[in-house]
C-alpha cells in the first residue's frame, strides 16, 4: 500500500512567487547536510494570485 504524504502548510501567505521560493530554498537547505531525507516542498497558487508553501511530514 502506498502511503500518501502528510502536508504541512506554512502559516504565511505570500504575494509573490519569489517570496515563496525564498522560503522553499530555506526549508530545503535545512536538510542538505542532515541525516534525514529532506521534505518535498511545493509552492501552491491560491486565489487572488497569492502563494502558499507546503512541505511533507513523514512519520
Amino acid at each position: 500500500m502506498i502511503k500518501k504524504p502528510r502536508w504541512i502548510y506554512w502559516k504565511q501567505i505570500f504575494t509573490s512567487k519569489f517570496q515563496a521560493n525564498c522560503l522553499k530554498a530555506k526549508i530545503e537547505d535545512n536538510w542538505v547536510n542532515g541525516y534525514e531525507v529532506g521534505p518535498l516542498v511545493e509552492i501552491r497558487k491560491i486565489k487572488n494570485d497569492k502563494y502558499v508553501v507546503r512541505y511533507t511530514y513523514d512519520e
